[in-house]
């Protein structure tokens, strides 16, 4: 018997249809369902919620139904425990789900067949001056507070001192998170399967506004200076403040995400799709 966890974007009203037919799915195979206690309230199964903090152990798959924000958010609470996700998509054109809605009883029983395969995708490890942790698929965003006020920061590489930035943020981002924020804010577009850390500053008060991409070995720490605070967020979440001095280091993290792949949707035409490049 397996243990399948199942988050879903509540909000729209497809994916919770879906939710409870593969409920009933897994249910008719003796595999064990459970979801967020907040998802699970939303597809009227609550007896089937368990706190996100203690759903990750003991899983052997995730599935995302939702956009890339969702699989964000299963992979948040699943992928320190080696579990992995299966997105599927109910968003606009997204870069991590794979499956569409009218293939994922199929998707989930090739699973379980063994037919499938693992992409690895790295990680970030964040951690603040007293030892709290984070970790994070795309994303760090180490940014201003006040409108309108840039935050000036110090960058560390390696422990050496490298350069100051006077900027709207700071933005440190594996190859998965290239095609997030960080491409906004003009960063190159990297394969997601690549090891790097991308350092890329927004709107930047300086002649150095390019992103360098460093080796997933370095460690990049980061300080507030003068006398604006910063917050940080990671993957779209405010997680915590800086006060003037203090600094957070992000490195690799030492588990990396795992999604669930068919070999159905290749990265590049995802990408050649999202920005409408035409055949020539």
């Amino acid at each position: 018997m397996a243990r399948v966890a199942i988050f879903l974007h509540a909000q729209r009203e497809a994916a919770a249809a879906q939710a409870v037919d593969i409920i009933e799915w897994l249910g008719s195979r003796n595999h064990q369902a459970v979801l967020p206690d907040t998802d699970a309230g939303a597809v009227g199964e609550p007896s089937l919620g368990i706190p996100e903090g203690e759903l990750g152990p003991g899983l052997d798959l995730a599935i995302s139904l939702g956009g890339d924000g969702n699989i964000l958010r299963a992979v948040r609470v699943v992928a320190d425990h080696d579990v992995p996700v299966l997105g599927v998509n109910f968003g606009q054109l997204g870069y991590l789900t794979e499956i569409e809605p009218e293939s994922t009883l199929k998707s989930i029983e090739k699973f379980f067949s063994g037919d499938y395969l693992v992409e690895e995708r790295m990680r970030l490890e964040v951690t603040n001056e007293g030892g709290e942790t984070w970790r994070a698929l795309n994303e760090v965003v180490v940014e201003k507070v006040d409108s309108g006020r840039t935050v000036r920061v110090s960058v560390d590489l390696n422990e050496d001192f490298f350069t100051t930035y006077s900027t709207d943020g700071l933005i440190v981002a594996t190859p998965t998170g290239s095609t997030a924020y960080s491409l906004s804010a003009r960063g190159p577009i990297v394969d997601p399967m690549h090891r790097a850390l991308l350092l890329t500053p927004v709107a930047p008060h300086s002649l150095f506004d390019r992103t360098l991409v460093l080796s997933p070995d370095d460690d990049v720490r980061i300080r507030v200076l003068a006398d604006r605070e910063a917050s940080v967020a990671l993957d779209g979440r405010i997680v915590s403040r800086l006060d003037v001095g203090e600094s957070v280091t992000c490195s690799a993290a030492p588990i990396p995400a795992r999604l669930v792949s068919f070999g159905g949707k290749d990265f590049h035409r995802t990408l050649k799709a999202k920005f409408g490049l035409a055949d020539r």
